[in-house]
């Protein structure tokens, strides 16, 4: 079928001559982004990885290929740094990290340009994106104001009169944080923050797919003056890091990516720290009091964001019978207005998928739906490599738990569309997915909304609006297969730190005159 794209072919272009510094050019005119290793800009040994940008699938820059031996030198290195790192006052990791904020919005320009190109992201995609990572950070005071213990006095137990204790939160050590390719500029700039801010050595692996926004933020970090001889960014395969998590000398590892990811690197990697956010995919319930327009928007939003690349996309929709048809049909009116299309193009509402493979998924699942009594109301193309139409798939109540795509996570913008008798079944077929990220409720009957919220095993509820994430304002993170922990302001630094007991001993020292 194919995509009309703008007829330039899509270019890396970086304005700002001090983001350019660290940029160089292979014999084609390729940009080449450099990892950050031992405290320096490293171009590698010669071994590239050809970063393809979604729109056509054509290179854009090259990373060095990081190779283990240099990332092991890297680990003890920064192992070796990790009580130098706590010991660089509070206030100054916090200055250094706020001036980032002003950076990332002075060369903000740039930035867009690599979300659009590398990412795949629309430009309205990319300045929120860009505004959230701000906003995100320009909120750290909610994080270190988290970063407090505890005063025990011993006079409440006997064996521990004329004693008291202080219990402190520090910093782990030496942080691995994996990002995801779905938002990599906020994603990694928030798991820099809560690993950074505590006084924790960080490595920090970006998406394979989209890295460039990630190492252009850690240049920001160079410039706003942070020590960055605390700090690693690691170009190197995702199946290669199988060599690199179990190291002992990684105190907590950060992931953000697919169940079936974050299974294998807990069994492979041991006794650590684990901050999980894993598989998603929102269910929606829909109530047969709701405004329809309203809740058909807000649905529509929730699958068609960001091509439905969110973790917190909806993909599942329960209705209540008595409303089903007219959802329905408002429904998919709302999806059809999106605009397919090349990202750089104003007009683009909905963007390429990343991964060319998520579409080949996409093509087996929707066959599998069809096998299983699964109508397309709409969508259902692939209308090129990395291209689709936003698809609404309406299958029986009865055959919904034995689809593809209600076992998996399909990251991409397709959504199953269920009618139900009352909001019991909808909770009964719910119970049966591995996944529990987010859920949706829309309706205003207070008592089936909390009834279905008091049931739901997820990790956040949202009442009439879609699941998003944001910046962290309200915490997120998964039950069940979805995740480990917490992310949000204030929330995943919990996971970048630890409690420890300082008993002092005053026996017989006079400093308490008890009566017994």
């Amino acid at each position: 079928m194919g995509i009309n794209l703008l007829p330039e072919k899509p270019k890396v272009e970086i304005k700002s001559e001090e983001l350019r510094k660290i940029i160089k050019y292979d014999n084609d005119g390729l940009p080449i982004f450099p990892a950050f290793i031992n405290g320096e800009w490293y171009y590698g040994n010669g071994e590239y990885i050809t970063i393809n940008t979604p729109i056509d699938l054509s290179p854009v820059a090259k990373v060095p290929k990081v190779q283990y031996e240099v990332v092991e030198k890297e680990i003890d290195r920064l192992y070796n740094e990790r009580f130098n790192a706590k010991n660089y006052p509070g206030y100054l990791r916090v200055e250094k990290l706020l001036k980032t904020a002003e950076l990332l919005e002075k060369y903000s320009e740039d930035f867009v340009n690599l979300l659009i190109i590398n990412a795949g992201k629309t430009r309205k995609q990319a300045l929120g994106e860009i505004e959230s990572t701000i906003n995100r950070i320009k909120n750290i005071e909610i994080d270190y104001r988290k970063i407090v213990g505890d005063y025990l006095p011993g006079e409440f137990s006997k064996d521990y009169l004329e004693s008291e204790g202080i219990i402190k939160r520090e910093p782990l050590g030496l942080i691995l944080a994996i990002a995801p390719f779905n938002y990599p500029l906020f994603d990694s700039v928030n798991k820099i923050i809560f690993s950074l801010l505590p006084g924790n050595v960080l490595i920090i692996k970006p998406p394979s797919l989209d890295p460039l926004p990630v190492i252009l933020y850690i240049r920001l970090l160079e410039l706003a003056g942070f020590p960055m001889k605390y700090i690693s960014l690691i170009t190197i395969p995702g199946r290669d890091m199988n060599k690199i998590t179990p190291n002992k000398k990684i105190s907590s590892i950060i992931f953000t990516g697919s169940t079936e990811t974050g299974e294998e690197i807990i069994k492979n990697s041991g006794i650590k720290q684990y901050l999980m956010e894993l598989g998603g995919g929102a269910p929606a319930f829909v109530l047969n009091d709701v405004d329809i327009n309203d809740a058909a928007k807000r649905v529509a939003s929730g699958i068609i964001s960001y091509s439905g690349q969110r973790c917190d996309s909806i993909k599942i929709i329960f209705v209540e019978k008595e409303i089903y048809d007219k959802f329905k049909e408002k429904l998919i009116e709302e999806i059809s207005k999106v605009k397919i299309g090349d990202p750089r193009d104003d007009n683009t509402t909905f963007g390429p998928i990343a991964d060319p493979k998520t579409v080949d998924e996409f093509i087996y699942s929707l066959e599998d739906a069809k096998q299983k009594g699964g109508k397309i109301l709409y969508g259902g193309n692939r209308l090129d490599k990395t291209y689709i139409e936003p698809t609404l798939i309406e299958v029986d109540k009865e055959n919904v738990d034995k689809l593809y795509l209600f076992n998996k996570e399909v990251f991409l913008s397709v959504a199953l569309l269920v009618k139900i008798d009352n909001i019991d079944e909808g909770l009964k077929i719910i119970e049966k997915r591995r996944y529990g990220l987010d859920a949706a409720i829309f309706g205003n009957d207070i008592n089936k909304i909390r009834k279905i919220a008091e049931y739901l095993e997820v990790g956040a509820v949202y009442i009439n609006d879609m699941p998003r994430h944001g910046i962290g304002y309200y915490p997120y993170g998964g039950r069940k297969d979805s995740g480990i922990g917490k992310e949000g302001l204030g929330y995943g630094i919990e996971f970048t730190t630890t409690y420890k007991s300082i008993v002092y001993n005053y026996k017989d020292k006079g400093v308490w005159n008890y009566k017994t």
